[in-house]
């Protein structure tokens, strides 16, 4: 393992604390960094810790309340760091653990939290418990800590079981033995580089107890845990009896994921939490079939919160909207939690060349679509998402306006997904282009040494530097909608919305005095005018106590 480790910094009671307000996290917006697409600060094309913390002061000034880093530890990079070589080391492209103690503290002196992800499901191969599995061989007890089992069929030729990766292809890859053998088969629900702990053995939870204080130490404010809905397997690991499961994905309890088990973990690990000052949270990752079920990973005694992808994968639609708007406040109201409203994230296609394509393409698109519809619709969605209850999720990039690059040549593509043939499509390279923050440079301002995918043509017109100051530019809503959400009390935390009378394809809704209304259709409709415009992603005009809403467009009104 790294040698890092010594370079750990003091404990947490020596490192400053974020000034804040109780339950801090319950209407929170948190953004999102891709750390090797966000900033470079030493020329090597790709992002680090470094070009991170340079680059605080614009996410304070822009208005959110934390940020969440996507893996940074050691790692082979088989699946851009979440297949993890050692939790407790900075991989070297990223920088060092003092690097990291220095974002931390910075962070926390301009009233920034930060959240760092964990993957508890699986490790890289590269890992030292796997590495000495393979080398010690079948009946070792480093093969108890994952999931090795012999494989069926005469010579034991065929996988254990018939479970399919999620990146495509069989979730089993043979061995070969240290005697030069075929031998045991072990589990992996992503790529073969990365095999899932077995979580039934003590050791396993064991690690990531400390694990888990070794970052609270370090002062981190909480952990976004990648894959929260993995980890336990039903007992026995039976058989799907289907060959297009991933078609079951989402719909269904598997035998691999979102098993119950699951929460005796999660029960563990919030008495951990809970030991630490300042509010520390956990963010589960958890696709489940239902939010209903979402809901059990936030009951009291365990998550913070967990990621609403219902809500991200509906369409524009008014109808879709309130119903799984009320659905989730519903199933979030009995366990006392916050509900969480993400329209981007690292895995799927931005929202804004989703929503420039017609509905029913899924969250993983390589069309480009009508680019002004597209982003006509994303700044009203955003609107529409600030306005409502609980926390919000932005995804770097997203507050430029920035479209999916769609059209990256294959020999430039890293998501293992692409070379797997069949499972999830393989295009998550589109929206991890890292940002562009000038309109010139080599790499628009990312760095003075290019980028690890290649910017698109014009990507400087999207820059923080072309869109500062700019009137209607889309930095400047997401800038107006954050310091609006600050100042107005009715807006962020609570559980509940009154749907007020609309026309067709008009979600339109009441908090105390604040009213938001988004016309999800392409044309205009008349509303009442309900106070004062506080904020709109369109041209509103308003005449004699009603207001024309544009197509596509979202209203804030106060009454106060």
């Amino acid at each position: 393992m790294s040698q890092q480790h010594s370079a750990a910094p003091v404990p947490t009671s020596a490192v400053a604390t974020v000034a804040g307000r109780h339950d801090w996290w319950r209407d929170a917006v948190i953004y999102q960094v891709y750390p090797r697409s966000f900033a470079d600060s030493n020329g090597d094309g790709m992002g680090d810790l470094e070009g991170v913390r340079t680059r605080l002061p614009y996410l304070r000034d822009l208005g959110v309340d934390a940020v969440w880093l996507s893996p940074f530890y050691a790692s082979p990079q088989a699946d851009a760091g979440y297949d993890v070589a050692d939790y407790r080391a900075v991989d070297p492209m990223f920088g060092t653990l003092l690097d990291a103690d220095a974002l931390i503290r910075d962070a926390h002196a301009l009233d920034l939290r930060i959240i760092v992800d964990l993957v508890p499901n699986h490790s890289s191969d590269q890992y030292e418990w796997f590495r000495r599995a393979l080398a010690e061989g079948p009946g070792s007890p480093s093969r108890d800590r994952y999931h090795f089992h012999p494989g069926k069929g005469e010579n034991g030729e065929l996988p254990p079981n018939d479970w399919e990766s999620i990146f495509g292809g069989p979730a089993w890859t043979r061995v070969t033995e240290p005697d030069g053998t075929p031998g045991e088969w072990y589990l992996h629900l992503f790529a073969p580089e990365q095999p899932d702990f077995n979580w039934e053995h003590p050791a396993v939870g064991d690690e990531f107890r400390s694990i888990l204080r070794f970052w609270l130490d370090m002062g981190v404010d909480g952990f976004r845990i990648d894959v929260a809905h993995g980890m336990v397997k039903a007992e026995g690991l039976p058989d799907l009896g289907s060959h297009e499961q991933l078609k079951l994905l989402g719909n269904d309890v598997m035998p691999f994921f979102d098993q119950d088990g699951v929460h005796d973990i999660y029960r563990q690990w919030r008495l951990i939490l809970d030991e630490y000052s300042g509010e520390r949270i956990f963010v589960a990752e958890a696709w489940t079939p239902t939010v209903e079920r979402t809901a059990n990973y936030v009951r009291p005694d365990e998550l913070h919160q967990a990621f609403n992808f219902q809500y991200l994968g509906t369409h524009w639609d008014a109808e879709e909207l309130r119903t799984v708007i009320d659905r989730t406040l519903d199933a979030m109201r009995p366990v006392g939690a916050p509900a969480t409203w993400v329209l981007s994230n690292h895995d799927v296609t931005r929202h804004a060349t989703r929503f420039a394509n017609p509905a029913g393409l899924g969250t993983q698109i390589r069309l480009a679509g009508d680019r002004a519809l597209g982003l006509r619709r994303a700044r009203a969605a955003t609107l529409l998402m600030l306005a409502l209850p609980g926390s919000a999720y932005v995804y770097q990039g997203e507050e430029l306006g920035l479209p999916d690059v769609v059209d990256l040549p294959d020999e430039v593509r890293q998501d293992p997904a692409y070379f797997r043939g069949a499972g999830q499509d393989g295009f998550r390279d589109g929206c991890r282009v890292p940002i562009p923050w000038t309109r010139t440079g080599s790499s628009y301002g990312f760095g003075d040494g290019g980028s690890w995918l290649p910017q698109p043509t014009g990507w400087g017109e999207l820059s923080v530097e072309a869109q500062t100051g700019e009137p209607g530019s889309t930095l400047e809503l997401y800038r107006a909608a954050l310091a609006t959400r600050r100042e107005q009390t009715d807006l962020g935390a609570g559980d509940a919305v009154e749907w007020l009378r609309a026309p067709e394809g008009v979600v339109a809704f009441r908090r105390g005095e604040f009213v938001c209304v988004a016309n999800t259709t392409g044309e205009s409709v008349p509303m009442p005018a309900y106070g004062r415009v506080l904020l709109a992603s369109g041209e509103v005009t308003e005449a004699a106590g009603e207001a024309k809403v544009p197509a596509d467009t979202t209203v804030w009104w106060t009454r106060a």
